[in-house]
């Protein structure tokens, strides 16, 4: 399917490319949340007329995220959960975990934007996540996961 971005997605496209992608990545995610639009006359024109408003709209959305990666960067977040006497979880600390953590901290940061490449975290010691803001800004966090008995 012919689909032309409204936003930049990552590994896809900026704002106004013509892309050709799976129908069911169009009509299930791009379509439905406004990331795109498929590619009519009419949808063309409209995105004409509206290219400096999205444009605008983008420029902001990376200037406040780059703003929050400052603050956030180099932060450190302390988690506690039960562990065996080898250092081992009982359970693990998944993103939406580490979320919680950032709000309790006063940040903001949905669950699916903390990078986890090993998974959950099963280990107690500290680990370096990336957190990604928007398709641009990525910031560095460090994990603590502290054992109780």
């Amino acid at each position: 399917m012919q689909i032309i971005l409204m936003e930049k997605v990552v590994n896809l496209g900026g704002l106004g490319d013509v892309v050709k992608v799976k129908d069911g990545y169009a009509r299930n995610y791009l379509l439905p949340q406004g990331k795109a639009r498929r590619v009519t006359p009419e949808n063309i024109a409209l995105f004409e007329a509206k290219r400096a408003e999205l444009e605008k709209v983008q420029a902001e959305k990376l200037v406040a995220a780059q703003a929050a990666a400052e603050k956030l960067t180099g932060l450190m977040v302390q988690i506690a959960r039960k562990a065996g006497v080898d250092g081992r979880l009982f359970g693990s600390v998944s993103a939406a975990d580490i979320a919680e953590a950032l709000a309790a901290q006063g940040f903001t940061v949905d669950k699916a934007d903390i990078r986890m490449p090993a998974g959950p975290l099963k280990q107690i010691g500290d680990v370096q996540l990336d957190v990604s803001l928007h398709s641009d800004v990525l910031a560095k966090i460090t994990v603590s996961v502290l054992g109780e008995s």
